[in-house]
Protein backbone atom coordinates (compact mmCIF):
# COMPACT_ATOMS: atom_id res chain seq x y z
CA UNK A 1 0.00 0.00 0.00
CA UNK A 2 1.46 3.39 -0.97
CA UNK A 3 1.58 6.38 1.35
CA UNK A 4 -0.81 8.30 -0.91
CA UNK A 5 -3.57 5.71 -1.12
CA UNK A 6 -6.72 6.48 0.92
CA UNK A 7 -7.38 4.59 4.15
CA UNK A 8 -9.86 1.77 3.92
CA UNK A 9 -13.36 2.37 5.32
CA UNK A 10 -12.81 -0.45 7.85
CA UNK A 11 -9.72 1.30 9.21
CA UNK A 12 -11.62 4.59 9.50
CA UNK A 13 -14.44 2.91 11.45
CA UNK A 14 -11.97 1.18 13.78
CA UNK A 15 -10.16 4.48 14.36
CA UNK A 16 -13.39 6.35 15.16
CA UNK A 17 -14.54 3.58 17.53
CA UNK A 18 -11.16 3.60 19.32
CA UNK A 19 -11.32 7.37 19.80
CA UNK A 20 -14.89 7.11 21.11
CA UNK A 21 -13.88 4.43 23.61
CA UNK A 22 -10.93 6.48 24.85
CA UNK A 23 -13.08 9.60 25.17
CA UNK A 24 -15.87 7.83 27.01
CA UNK A 25 -13.46 6.16 29.45
CA UNK A 26 -11.76 9.52 30.09
CA UNK A 27 -15.15 11.07 30.78
CA UNK A 28 -16.03 8.19 33.08
CA UNK A 29 -12.76 8.76 34.97
CA UNK A 30 -13.53 12.48 35.27
CA UNK A 31 -16.95 11.70 36.69
CA UNK A 32 -15.56 9.24 39.20
CA UNK A 33 -12.93 11.76 40.33
CA UNK A 34 -15.67 14.36 40.88
CA UNK A 35 -17.74 11.76 42.76
CA UNK A 36 -14.71 10.96 44.94
CA UNK A 37 -14.18 14.65 45.76
CA UNK A 38 -17.86 15.02 46.70
CA UNK A 39 -17.69 11.84 48.77
CA UNK A 40 -14.50 13.01 50.54
CA UNK A 41 -16.14 16.33 51.36
CA UNK A 42 -19.21 14.57 52.77
CA UNK A 43 -17.02 12.28 54.90
CA UNK A 44 -15.03 15.30 56.19
CA UNK A 45 -18.22 17.20 57.02
CA UNK A 46 -19.63 14.20 58.90
CA UNK A 47 -16.37 13.76 60.83
CA UNK A 48 -16.36 17.47 61.75
CA UNK A 49 -19.94 17.23 63.02
CA UNK A 50 -19.10 14.22 65.21
CA UNK A 51 -15.91 15.88 66.43
CA UNK A 52 -17.83 19.03 67.36
CA UNK A 53 -20.10 17.05 69.68
CA UNK A 54 -17.09 15.67 71.57
CA UNK A 55 -15.35 19.06 71.57
CA UNK A 56 -18.42 20.82 72.97
CA UNK A 57 -18.56 18.13 75.69
CA UNK A 58 -15.06 19.23 76.77
CA UNK A 59 -12.83 16.58 75.17
CA UNK A 60 -9.46 18.37 74.77
CA UNK A 61 -8.26 16.05 72.01
CA UNK A 62 -11.46 16.64 70.02
CA UNK A 63 -11.15 20.39 70.60
CA UNK A 64 -7.60 20.36 69.20
CA UNK A 65 -8.60 18.28 66.18
CA UNK A 66 -11.60 20.55 65.50
CA UNK A 67 -9.22 23.52 65.69
CA UNK A 68 -7.06 21.84 63.06
CA UNK A 69 -10.09 21.33 60.80
CA UNK A 70 -10.94 25.03 61.05
CA UNK A 71 -7.32 25.98 60.46
CA UNK A 72 -7.13 23.81 57.32
CA UNK A 73 -10.74 24.26 56.15
CA UNK A 74 -11.49 20.53 56.08
CA UNK A 75 -15.12 19.56 56.68
CA UNK A 76 -15.80 23.16 57.79
CA UNK A 77 -15.16 26.58 56.30
CA UNK A 78 -11.59 27.74 56.93
CA UNK A 79 -11.71 30.09 59.92
CA UNK A 80 -8.58 31.01 61.88
CA UNK A 81 -10.60 32.69 64.65
CA UNK A 82 -12.59 29.48 65.26
CA UNK A 83 -9.35 27.48 65.11
CA UNK A 84 -7.83 29.71 67.79
CA UNK A 85 -10.90 29.37 70.04
CA UNK A 86 -10.82 25.56 69.89
CA UNK A 87 -7.04 25.39 70.36
CA UNK A 88 -7.36 27.70 73.35
CA UNK A 89 -10.01 25.52 75.02
CA UNK A 90 -7.82 22.43 74.63
CA UNK A 91 -4.61 24.27 75.56
CA UNK A 92 -6.15 25.50 78.82
CA UNK A 93 -6.76 21.84 79.69
CA UNK A 94 -3.06 21.11 79.14
CA UNK A 95 -3.27 19.51 75.69
CA UNK A 96 0.30 19.73 74.33
CA UNK A 97 -0.64 19.72 70.64
CA UNK A 98 -3.17 22.50 71.19
CA UNK A 99 -0.58 24.54 73.09
CA UNK A 100 1.80 24.21 70.13
CA UNK A 101 -0.95 25.02 67.62
CA UNK A 102 -2.08 28.06 69.61
CA UNK A 103 1.48 29.31 69.94
CA UNK A 104 1.95 28.93 66.19
CA UNK A 105 -1.22 30.95 65.48
CA UNK A 106 0.06 33.76 67.71
CA UNK A 107 3.47 33.63 66.08
CA UNK A 108 1.92 33.87 62.59
CA UNK A 109 -0.84 36.31 63.58
CA UNK A 110 -3.58 33.96 62.34
CA UNK A 111 -6.92 34.29 64.16
CA UNK A 112 -5.21 36.43 66.80
CA UNK A 113 -3.01 39.51 66.84
CA UNK A 114 0.58 38.58 66.03
CA UNK A 115 2.37 38.18 69.37
CA UNK A 116 5.74 36.50 69.78
CA UNK A 117 5.33 36.86 73.56
CA UNK A 118 2.07 34.85 73.54
CA UNK A 119 3.68 32.26 71.27
CA UNK A 120 6.52 32.01 73.78
CA UNK A 121 4.03 31.46 76.63
CA UNK A 122 2.30 28.57 74.86
CA UNK A 123 5.50 26.95 73.56
CA UNK A 124 6.91 27.16 77.11
CA UNK A 125 3.85 25.42 78.55
CA UNK A 126 4.22 22.60 76.03
CA UNK A 127 7.97 22.38 76.73
CA UNK A 128 7.19 22.00 80.45
CA UNK A 129 5.47 18.76 79.41
CA UNK A 130 8.77 17.75 77.77
CA UNK A 131 7.52 18.00 74.19
CA UNK A 132 10.43 17.90 71.73
CA UNK A 133 8.80 20.12 69.11
CA UNK A 134 7.98 22.75 71.73
CA UNK A 135 11.63 22.75 72.83
CA UNK A 136 12.73 23.16 69.19
CA UNK A 137 10.33 26.08 68.69
CA UNK A 138 11.71 27.76 71.81
CA UNK A 139 15.21 27.24 70.44
CA UNK A 140 14.17 28.92 67.20
CA UNK A 141 12.69 31.88 69.10
CA UNK A 142 15.87 32.39 71.13
CA UNK A 143 18.06 31.99 68.06
CA UNK A 144 16.09 34.63 66.16
CA UNK A 145 15.26 36.90 69.11
CA UNK A 146 11.49 36.53 68.65
CA UNK A 147 9.67 37.55 71.84
CA UNK A 148 12.95 37.36 73.77
CA UNK A 149 16.42 38.80 73.48
CA UNK A 150 18.53 36.82 71.04
CA UNK A 151 20.51 34.29 73.07
CA UNK A 152 22.47 31.51 71.32
CA UNK A 153 23.20 29.72 74.60
CA UNK A 154 19.48 29.44 75.41
CA UNK A 155 18.72 28.53 71.79
CA UNK A 156 21.32 25.75 71.83
CA UNK A 157 19.98 24.50 75.16
CA UNK A 158 16.40 24.30 73.84
CA UNK A 159 17.49 22.68 70.57
CA UNK A 160 19.49 20.16 72.60
CA UNK A 161 16.45 19.37 74.77
CA UNK A 162 14.29 19.01 71.66
CA UNK A 163 16.80 16.65 70.05
CA UNK A 164 16.97 14.57 73.25
CA UNK A 165 13.18 14.19 73.02
CA UNK A 166 13.26 12.87 69.46
CA UNK A 167 12.87 16.05 67.40
CA UNK A 168 15.54 15.45 64.72
CA UNK A 169 15.16 18.92 63.18
CA UNK A 170 16.21 20.34 66.55
CA UNK A 171 19.48 18.39 66.30
CA UNK A 172 20.12 19.85 62.83
CA UNK A 173 19.36 23.38 64.06
CA UNK A 174 21.59 22.90 67.12
CA UNK A 175 24.48 21.68 65.00
CA UNK A 176 24.11 24.60 62.57
CA UNK A 177 23.96 27.08 65.46
CA UNK A 178 27.08 25.57 67.07
CA UNK A 179 29.11 26.88 64.10
CA UNK A 180 28.37 30.42 65.28
CA UNK A 181 29.26 29.75 68.94
CA UNK A 182 32.45 29.52 70.95
CA UNK A 183 33.38 26.26 72.72
CA UNK A 184 32.70 28.00 76.07
CA UNK A 185 29.18 28.99 74.95
CA UNK A 186 28.45 25.44 73.79
CA UNK A 187 29.69 24.06 77.13
CA UNK A 188 27.39 26.49 79.01
CA UNK A 189 24.43 25.51 76.85
CA UNK A 190 25.08 21.80 77.36
CA UNK A 191 25.33 22.31 81.13
CA UNK A 192 22.02 24.21 81.16
CA UNK A 193 20.37 21.42 79.15
CA UNK A 194 21.62 18.80 81.63
CA UNK A 195 20.36 20.84 84.59
CA UNK A 196 16.95 21.71 83.08
CA UNK A 197 13.93 20.15 84.73
CA UNK A 198 10.26 20.88 84.12
CA UNK A 199 8.69 23.06 86.79
CA UNK A 200 7.18 20.98 89.56
CA UNK A 201 9.59 18.03 89.11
Amino acid sequence: MSRNSPLSPRFNIALVLSIMCLTSSACANMKSAADLATNDRAVAEKAAKELRASAEAGDASAQNRLGLLYDEGKGVSQNSIQAKEWFEKAAMQGHVGAQLNLGTLYLEGKGAPQSAQMALVWFSRAAEQEDGLACAKLGWMYERGRGVLQDFIQAYMWYNLGAARGEWKAADARDALAKQMTPAQIADAQRLAREWKPKGK
